[in-house]
């Protein structure tokens, strides 16, 4: 087995529940901003729809195919147009309030604590690798307790590049002062994190949290995050 030294994880739906803490910031958002008179829809119909939208804009976001700030509203603009609701300024206020709630939430998955103070003690590096935004992934991490565990945080911001390109990845090495053989990314995202880290020549670890089965083959799998012990 090799002999790993730096561990690049990835932070959305690997350590951080993403979906758990959209949910619970949506649901915020909807009291806060009286939308369930203000728009007339249902938190439990407009979740859904915003789930769908927000995967196919993260999608094309990833691709350069629209802007960060476009994502940022569209979300909520594309899931209101589904239910003929056209109101672009209140698709923006939603955005701006939900980016401001969203990194306040703490919700991690299972074993993730667990799971990092082990590979600290036995003194991996840990670096992060995120296509997330600067600010908002700082926030998640400060809020959550995560942020002292990682040497480097690498978003898509500062390195200008998104995974899966390999130019982000090979930010992150050189940051990490770390080479190929004694790295490893650890990801949900078989496209970003898999693909993207196996077309930079590094190891893999895909973390498959929902069972899916995957065309590609990482060097490791794992169904929760406590089975990384007996990879490290």
């Amino acid at each position: 087995m090799p002999r790993y030294k730096h561990l690049f994880f990835d932070l959305d739906h690997t350590l951080w529940d993403f979906d758990a803490n959209a949910k619970s910031s949506l649901a915020d958002l909807y009291t806060l901003l009286n939308l369930d008179s203000r728009i007339q829809i249902d938190f439990e119909d407009f979740y859904p729809k915003y789930l769908y939208h927000n995967e196919i804009l993260w999608d094309r976001y990833h691709k350069g195919l629209i802007s960060s700030e476009e994502l940022k509203w569209k979300r909520m603009w594309r899931t209101m147009l589904d239910f003929k609701i056209a109101d672009e300024p209140l698709a923006r206020e939603m955005s701006g309030q939900f980016l401001e709630i969203l990194p306040t939430k703490k919700i991690l998955f299972p074993h993730t604590i667990e799971i990092l103070d082990y590979l600290t003690a036995k003194k991996y590096a840990l670096h992060l690798i995120t296509n997330g935004f600067e600010k908002t992934q700082w926030s998640k991490l400060n809020n959550s307790g995560l942020s002292n565990y990682f040497t480097h945080v690498i978003t898509s911001e500062a390195s200008n590049s998104l995974k899966p390109k390999k130019e982000i990845f090979d930010y992150a090495m050189d940051k990490a002062k770390a080479s190929l053989p004694e790295s490893i990314m650890i990801g949900d995202n078989l496209d970003a994190d898999i693909q993207g880290a196996m077309n930079a020549g590094m190891d893999t670890i895909f973390v498959n949290h929902i069972n899916a089965r995957p065309e590609i083959k990482p060097t490791y799998t794992v169904t929760h995050l406590q089975q990384l012990e007996s990879i490290f």
